[in-house]
Order: structure tokens, then C-alpha cells, then sequence
């Protein structure tokens, strides 16, 4: 009799409820171009569970920058387009790179994964959609935390990330220290900031001027900036006078370029580290050879995805883990963002709309 209910037991922890004849509703799409263009709504059958694949339910998944570039075909790293269902042969891929789903059933081949599990998906493998079948490399299990929303899991594996890479892996940071950054305002500026604090480091805060600066330098400082400035002064003497007294930084971090991204460069100790993850200006960075020769300055490049590529699940679970730690201890705050109803008009509005500011925040499709 014990070993009858013990194998229901496990059965049970496999299988929540039955996924047979689900229903996918999934934003997809067959070519490259404008969102509003080639953006739509798509329903197929979810495919069977099989003895090594698991079902999942998507409970929030971000719009970021990177997703509309993929919808462009602008970004590097292009999905594969392939038939959804086996009512439709039409080969698509599903939009979206991040957000935060439940198990939901699991297969009985399938280890170390279990029915409500949250867990994160591949880069790539699609994340606009209501359910997804896949195998269970396909996901990342979240260690459980009482004090995480939905909202931070969903926006965990792109921007506190990248954060959290560029502070612990270019160099050697120690209480005290200083890191300056460009477009401190972003969601990955805004992470720089917190990690920082709760590490003991020092951040210089470079944002553009605007007409909303004080509220904005409030912000900032609310989650623990040191010190924010305009990218207008970054060359100005009182500019360099001040940051000379603060602490030459040992690390820059710069996702505008242009020339603000020079200027910032400047302003570096000798045997800097400068990364650059973005180029929201559009405008190439200059480098002086001064830069180089007199300063001996390291430029590097940083993206996140490559760095999932080439690292095994050990590591990206230690960084997952700290991260969740400093979220579930309130140190590492719920980004602010703005909700996307499941609609297919208002999804795709938010896609080809794009990048949104600092005060309606960050873009999140919420699934009901």
C-alpha cells in the first residue's frame, strides 16, 4: 500500500493536471521587418509531453530593446523559423527573449525539474506565448525565494545580468572603489547602481540633462547612486576637478557611445577597464591614443547572450542565486515597468513603439 501511494505521490508531482489539447496563443513572425508590419497572433495545439519534454505556462515576458531588432532582423542572433503546430506548416518564430514560466507537467525521463517550478528559457527560444512544449535544456530552474515578484523573475536574465557580469569580470572591485556609467537611467544603469551599493562600491552616474533632471537625480539616489552628473559637463573643469576628488574609477561601463562616451573615457584611472554593452546614440566611440599609450585603457565588448553560450548551468545558477538572494533580501528592487495586456493590438503597439523612458519604465506582457 506505501509503495502504491508513494508512486502516485511522484506521479502527481509530474503531471499537475492534464495538458493534452491546450491551446497555444503565441505573437510570431515569418519574415523580418517592421513589428506592426510582420508581428501576429498565431494558435496551434500544444504538442504532446513526451517521456523527455516538459510543459510550461509563461506568466510575464518583457519587451526589450534586443526583441524589436530581432523582429527587424537587426540583431545577431536570429531564431530558427519552424512550424508551430499541425494545423499550420508555415514556418514562424515566436517573439521575445526573456520572462519567467511555471512547470507545468514534466515527463517521466526529465530529472532535477518539477511541477511548479519556475524557471527561465533559453535566449531564442521564444517567449511571447501562452505555453510551450520543450526538453528540459531548454529552461533554467529558479531557486524558490519568498520575496521575489513575478516581475523581478521575468526581468532577471537580461539586465541585472549583464549588470552583475561587467562588475564581477573585468576587474578586481573592493569596497571603497569607484565605477562610472553612462545611461544610468536604463534598466541595466539602474542594476549597476543597486549591486553596487550592496557590494560597498562607489558609482559616478552619467545621465542626460532634461527638464525633469532633479526628480530623476532623486530617483537615482533613492536606489543608491553616489553621485549623478550630465553627459553636457562630463568635459567641464569643474567636472574633472570633482571626480578627481571622488576617486578616478577603475571601471567604465557604456552603453551610448558618441562623443559623451569619449568624454566619460577620459575620466578613467590609469589601467581602466572600459566596457561597452550598447550604442543607444547610434554614434561611433572614439578612442584617443592617448587613451591607450598614457593610460594603458582596456576596451572590451560585453553581451550577454554570448556569455550564456559559453558558460555551463553550475555558473549560471551561482549567478542566478546571488541575484535572488539580493532581490529576496530587498537590495536588488523590482524594476519599474508598465503593463502589457495578452491582446494582440496592444502587443504589438508596445513592440513597434520600442524603447520607453525612465518614467513609464520598463515594458512587461503580463499572461491571464
Amino acid at each position: 500500500m506505501f509503495s502504491r501511494l508513494s508512486f502516485v505521490s511522484r506521479h502527481a508531482a509530474r503531471r499537475a493536471y492534464t495538458t493534452n489539447n491546450l491551446q497555444v496563443d503565441a505573437l510570431v513572425y515569418g519574415s523580418y521587418g517592421k513589428p506592426a508590419d510582420v508581428l501576429k497572433w498565431h494558435s496551434y495545439r500544444l504538442p504532446a509531453l513526451t517521456a523527455d519534454t516538459v510543459h510550461v505556462k509563461f506568466l510575464a515576458s518583457p519587451i526589450n530593446p534586443a526583441d524589436v531588432n530581432q523582429v527587424q532582423g537587426a540583431y545577431p542572433f536570429k531564431p530558427p523559423f519552424q512550424p508551430l503546430g499541425d494545423e499550420d506548416g508555415t514556418p514562424y518564430a515566436v517573439g521575445g527573449n526573456e520572462g519567467v514560466a511555471e512547470v507545468i507537467a514534466v515527463g517521466d525521463n526529465v530529472k532535477g525539474m518539477t511541477v511548479g517550478d519556475r524557471v527561465l528559457p533559453k535566449p531564442g527560444f521564444g517567449t511571447w506565448r501562452t505555453y510551450a512544449s520543450g526538453e528540459s535544456a531548454d529552461f533554467q530552474v529558479l531557486s524558490k525565494r519568498d520575496n521575489v515578484s513575478v516581475i523581478q523573475l521575468a526581468t532577471l536574465a537580461v539586465n541585472p545580468c549583464t549588470a552583475y557580469r561587467m562588475l564581477k569580470d573585468f576587474v578586481p572591485l573592493q569596497p571603497g572603489d569607484y565605477v562610472i556609467q553612462n545611461g544610468a537611467n536604463s534598466a541595466v544603469g539602474q542594476s549597476v547602481i543597486q549591486l553596487a551599493k550592496a557590494w560597498g562600491i562607489n558609482t559616478i552616474n552619467v545621465v542626460r540633462n532634461r527638464p525633469n533632471l532633479d526628480e530623476l537625480k532623486h530617483d537615482l539616489e533613492q536606489l543608491g547612486a553616489t553621485h549623478v552628473v550630465t553627459d553636457d559637463v562630463l568635459g567641464s573643469h569643474d567636472t574633472k576637478t570633482l571626480i578627481k576628488q571622488w576617486g578616478a574609477p577603475k571601471l567604465g561601463l557604456n552603453c551610448v557611445g558618441g562623443k559623451a562616451a569619449t568624454e566619460m573615457a577620459r575620466h578613467l584611472r590609469a589601467n581602466g577597464q572600459y566596457v561597452t554593452y550598447g550604442a543607444m546614440a547610434r554614434a561611433p566611440l572614439a578612442l584617443p591614443a592617448s587613451l591607450l599609450i598614457f593610460k594603458n585603457l582596456a576596451f572590451h565588448g560585453f553581451w550577454m547572450t554570448r556569455w550564456t553560450d559559453t558558460h555551463d548551468v553550475q555558473a549560471r545558477t551561482a549567478m542566478f542565486d546571488d541575484l535572488l538572494d539580493l532581490m529576496d533580501q530587498g537590495k536588488l528592487q523590482e524594476v519599474k515597468w508598465s503593463r502589457v495586456g495578452w491582446d494582440p493590438r496592444d502587443v504589438v503597439a508596445a513592440v513597434d513603439q520600442g524603447i520607453q523612458g525612465f518614467g513609464t519604465g520598463k515594458q512587461v506582457i503580463v499572461f491571464e
